[in-house]
Protein backbone atom coordinates (compact mmCIF):
# COMPACT_ATOMS: atom_id res chain seq x y z
CA UNK A 1 0.00 0.00 0.00
CA UNK A 2 0.83 3.64 -0.90
CA UNK A 3 1.76 5.33 2.68
CA UNK A 4 1.00 9.13 2.82
CA UNK A 5 4.72 10.02 2.87
CA UNK A 6 5.06 7.79 -0.48
CA UNK A 7 2.48 9.94 -2.37
CA UNK A 8 4.15 12.97 -1.20
CA UNK A 9 7.09 11.94 -2.49
CA UNK A 10 5.70 10.96 -6.09
CA UNK A 11 3.92 13.78 -6.24
CA UNK A 12 7.17 15.88 -5.22
CA UNK A 13 9.30 13.79 -7.72
CA UNK A 14 6.80 14.73 -10.46
CA UNK A 15 6.92 18.49 -9.68
CA UNK A 16 10.42 18.64 -9.87
CA UNK A 17 10.56 17.08 -13.13
CA UNK A 18 8.20 19.60 -14.37
CA UNK A 19 10.41 22.23 -13.30
CA UNK A 20 13.40 20.49 -14.79
CA UNK A 21 11.56 20.93 -17.82
CA UNK A 22 10.72 24.65 -18.10
CA UNK A 23 14.30 25.30 -16.72
CA UNK A 24 15.97 23.37 -20.10
CA UNK A 25 13.81 25.61 -22.33
CA UNK A 26 15.98 28.77 -22.87
CA UNK A 27 14.53 32.05 -23.51
CA UNK A 28 16.96 33.82 -25.15
CA UNK A 29 17.11 31.11 -27.67
CA UNK A 30 15.26 31.38 -30.84
CA UNK A 31 14.92 27.73 -31.92
CA UNK A 32 12.95 27.47 -28.18
CA UNK A 33 9.21 27.22 -28.64
CA UNK A 34 7.73 29.20 -26.03
CA UNK A 35 4.09 28.35 -24.84
CA UNK A 36 0.72 30.47 -24.72
CA UNK A 37 1.16 32.08 -21.94
CA UNK A 38 -0.21 30.12 -18.73
CA UNK A 39 0.31 26.57 -20.58
CA UNK A 40 3.53 24.22 -20.40
CA UNK A 41 6.15 23.59 -22.75
CA UNK A 42 6.52 19.92 -24.48
CA UNK A 43 9.26 19.45 -22.78
CA UNK A 44 7.79 20.15 -19.28
CA UNK A 45 4.52 18.03 -20.27
CA UNK A 46 6.76 15.02 -21.51
CA UNK A 47 8.31 14.71 -18.61
CA UNK A 48 6.17 15.76 -16.06
CA UNK A 49 4.27 12.64 -17.01
CA UNK A 50 7.31 10.38 -17.81
CA UNK A 51 8.09 11.48 -14.32
CA UNK A 52 4.57 10.38 -12.44
CA UNK A 53 4.90 6.76 -14.54
CA UNK A 54 7.98 6.49 -13.50
CA UNK A 55 7.44 7.65 -9.93
CA UNK A 56 4.35 5.14 -10.03
CA UNK A 57 6.23 2.22 -11.05
CA UNK A 58 9.85 3.16 -9.17
CA UNK A 59 7.33 2.80 -5.93
CA UNK A 60 6.02 -0.29 -6.94
CA UNK A 61 9.13 -2.02 -7.57
CA UNK A 62 11.07 -0.63 -4.51
CA UNK A 63 8.64 -2.19 -1.71
CA UNK A 64 10.78 -1.66 1.37
CA UNK A 65 11.09 2.28 0.43
CA UNK A 66 8.38 3.27 -1.40
CA UNK A 67 9.44 7.09 -1.33
CA UNK A 68 13.07 6.56 -2.62
CA UNK A 69 11.64 4.17 -5.78
CA UNK A 70 9.78 6.74 -6.56
CA UNK A 71 12.17 9.47 -6.65
CA UNK A 72 14.62 7.72 -8.27
CA UNK A 73 11.51 6.48 -11.10
CA UNK A 74 10.89 9.56 -11.29
CA UNK A 75 14.22 10.74 -12.36
CA UNK A 76 15.26 8.33 -15.01
CA UNK A 77 12.10 8.17 -16.29
CA UNK A 78 11.15 12.37 -16.99
CA UNK A 79 14.37 12.83 -17.75
CA UNK A 80 14.67 10.36 -20.61
CA UNK A 81 11.22 11.94 -22.02
CA UNK A 82 12.38 15.74 -21.08
CA UNK A 83 15.04 14.74 -23.22
CA UNK A 84 13.59 14.13 -26.13
CA UNK A 85 10.77 16.36 -26.03
CA UNK A 86 13.46 18.94 -25.65
CA UNK A 87 15.17 17.43 -28.87
CA UNK A 88 12.01 17.24 -31.29
CA UNK A 89 11.42 21.07 -30.20
CA UNK A 90 14.54 22.07 -31.43
CA UNK A 91 14.24 19.79 -34.50
CA UNK A 92 11.13 21.38 -35.00
CA UNK A 93 12.53 24.55 -35.13
CA UNK A 94 15.35 24.34 -37.04
CA UNK A 95 12.95 22.77 -39.90
CA UNK A 96 10.83 25.77 -40.03
CA UNK A 97 13.40 27.83 -39.97
CA UNK A 98 14.58 25.87 -43.40
CA UNK A 99 11.52 24.78 -44.73
CA UNK A 100 10.16 28.66 -45.00
CA UNK A 101 9.08 30.26 -48.38
CA UNK A 102 9.94 26.96 -49.75
CA UNK A 103 6.20 25.42 -49.80
CA UNK A 104 7.10 22.23 -47.57
CA UNK A 105 4.54 22.28 -44.44
CA UNK A 106 6.06 21.08 -41.12
CA UNK A 107 3.47 19.89 -38.99
CA UNK A 108 3.91 18.31 -34.87
CA UNK A 109 2.25 15.62 -33.72
CA UNK A 110 3.05 14.86 -29.75
CA UNK A 111 6.77 13.84 -30.48
CA UNK A 112 6.35 13.27 -34.22
CA UNK A 113 7.37 15.47 -36.61
CA UNK A 114 5.76 15.29 -40.65
CA UNK A 115 7.00 17.41 -43.79
CA UNK A 116 4.51 17.66 -46.31
CA UNK A 117 5.58 18.21 -49.60
CA UNK A 118 3.30 19.53 -52.56
CA UNK A 119 2.89 18.23 -55.72
CA UNK A 120 3.83 21.53 -57.47
CA UNK A 121 7.52 21.36 -55.70
CA UNK A 122 8.25 18.21 -56.40
CA UNK A 123 7.63 16.16 -59.38
CA UNK A 124 6.53 17.02 -63.02
CA UNK A 125 3.35 15.09 -63.74
CA UNK A 126 3.51 11.70 -64.42
CA UNK A 127 7.59 11.16 -63.57
CA UNK A 128 9.23 10.24 -60.56
CA UNK A 129 12.63 12.54 -61.52
CA UNK A 130 12.94 15.23 -58.99
CA UNK A 131 11.91 18.52 -60.00
CA UNK A 132 14.47 21.18 -60.28
CA UNK A 133 13.09 23.54 -57.36
CA UNK A 134 13.02 20.70 -55.09
CA UNK A 135 16.35 20.40 -54.95
CA UNK A 136 17.15 23.34 -52.15
CA UNK A 137 14.57 21.99 -49.86
CA UNK A 138 16.05 18.57 -49.85
CA UNK A 139 19.55 19.80 -49.46
CA UNK A 140 18.30 21.27 -46.29
CA UNK A 141 16.58 18.35 -45.33
CA UNK A 142 19.65 16.40 -45.25
CA UNK A 143 21.75 18.63 -43.57
CA UNK A 144 19.04 18.30 -40.77
CA UNK A 145 18.70 14.99 -40.58
CA UNK A 146 22.52 14.94 -40.47
CA UNK A 147 22.91 16.80 -37.44
CA UNK A 148 19.44 15.61 -35.81
CA UNK A 149 19.81 11.81 -35.88
CA UNK A 150 18.18 10.38 -33.22
CA UNK A 151 14.80 9.85 -35.54
CA UNK A 152 14.11 7.60 -37.87
CA UNK A 153 13.06 9.08 -41.52
CA UNK A 154 10.21 7.88 -43.27
CA UNK A 155 9.28 8.85 -46.85
CA UNK A 156 5.57 8.09 -48.11
CA UNK A 157 4.57 8.78 -51.77
CA UNK A 158 1.13 10.03 -52.79
CA UNK A 159 -0.47 10.60 -55.88
CA UNK A 160 -4.27 12.23 -56.70
CA UNK A 161 -6.89 9.30 -59.17
CA UNK A 162 -5.97 10.02 -62.43
CA UNK A 163 -5.01 6.98 -64.31
CA UNK A 164 -5.19 3.15 -62.71
CA UNK A 165 -4.92 2.44 -59.04
CA UNK A 166 -1.62 -0.10 -59.96
CA UNK A 167 0.14 2.52 -61.71
CA UNK A 168 -0.53 5.04 -59.27
CA UNK A 169 0.80 2.69 -56.27
CA UNK A 170 4.22 2.18 -58.27
CA UNK A 171 4.36 5.73 -59.38
CA UNK A 172 4.29 6.75 -55.53
CA UNK A 173 6.73 4.27 -54.62
CA UNK A 174 9.21 5.25 -57.13
CA UNK A 175 8.94 9.30 -55.92
CA UNK A 176 9.28 7.79 -52.46
CA UNK A 177 12.58 6.05 -53.52
CA UNK A 178 14.01 9.12 -55.23
CA UNK A 179 13.94 11.01 -52.05
CA UNK A 180 15.16 8.71 -50.23
CA UNK A 181 17.70 7.96 -52.36
CA UNK A 182 19.11 11.74 -52.93
CA UNK A 183 19.02 12.11 -49.12
CA UNK A 184 20.87 9.16 -48.29
CA UNK A 185 23.12 10.41 -51.18
CA UNK A 186 24.37 13.26 -49.28
CA UNK A 187 25.17 11.81 -46.40
CA UNK A 188 21.65 10.50 -44.57
CA UNK A 189 22.30 6.77 -43.20
CA UNK A 190 20.77 4.74 -45.46
CA UNK A 191 19.54 2.57 -42.25
CA UNK A 192 17.11 5.36 -40.81
CA UNK A 193 15.38 5.71 -43.81
CA UNK A 194 12.48 3.49 -45.29
CA UNK A 195 10.09 4.21 -48.21
CA UNK A 196 6.13 3.70 -48.98
CA UNK A 197 3.95 4.38 -51.67
CA UNK A 198 0.21 4.90 -50.96
CA UNK A 199 -0.80 5.71 -54.36
CA UNK A 200 -4.45 7.64 -54.08
CA UNK A 201 -5.00 6.20 -51.08
CA UNK A 202 -5.82 8.82 -48.19
CA UNK A 203 -6.43 12.07 -50.56
CA UNK A 204 -6.32 16.05 -48.43
CA UNK A 205 -8.44 17.13 -51.10
CA UNK A 206 -10.97 16.26 -53.76
CA UNK A 207 -9.77 14.51 -56.51
CA UNK A 208 -12.56 16.35 -58.91
CA UNK A 209 -10.87 19.14 -59.33
CA UNK A 210 -7.39 20.64 -60.74
CA UNK A 211 -6.33 22.39 -57.24
CA UNK A 212 -7.69 18.93 -55.08
CA UNK A 213 -5.77 17.15 -56.77
CA UNK A 214 -2.11 19.43 -57.14
CA UNK A 215 -2.73 18.69 -53.39
CA UNK A 216 -2.95 14.72 -53.12
CA UNK A 217 0.12 14.81 -55.29
CA UNK A 218 2.46 15.06 -52.51
CA UNK A 219 5.35 13.29 -50.45
CA UNK A 220 5.46 13.34 -46.98
CA UNK A 221 8.39 12.94 -44.55
CA UNK A 222 7.63 10.85 -41.22
CA UNK A 223 10.59 11.47 -38.03
CA UNK A 224 9.90 9.50 -35.17
CA UNK A 225 11.87 8.06 -32.17
CA UNK A 226 14.63 5.60 -32.81
CA UNK A 227 14.63 3.06 -30.60
CA UNK A 228 16.54 4.05 -27.36
CA UNK A 229 16.50 7.71 -28.55
CA UNK A 230 15.53 9.13 -25.73
CA UNK A 231 18.36 7.71 -23.59
CA UNK A 232 20.68 8.61 -26.15
CA UNK A 233 20.31 12.24 -26.50
CA UNK A 234 19.38 12.42 -22.90
CA UNK A 235 22.85 11.47 -21.96
CA UNK A 236 24.26 13.74 -24.47
CA UNK A 237 22.80 16.64 -22.95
Amino acid sequence: MFTARSLSMVAAATAFALMAGCASQNPYDPNTQVPPEGGVSKTAKYGGLGALAGAVAGAAINHNNRGKGALIGAAAVGAAAAGYGYYADKQEAKLRQQMQGTGVQVERQGDDIKLIMPGNITFATDSANIAPSFYTPLNNLANSFKEFNQNSVEIVGYTDSTGSRQHNMNLSQRRAQSVATYLTSQGVDPSRVSTRGMGPDQPVASNADVNGRAQNRRVEVNLKALPNAQTQQYQQQ
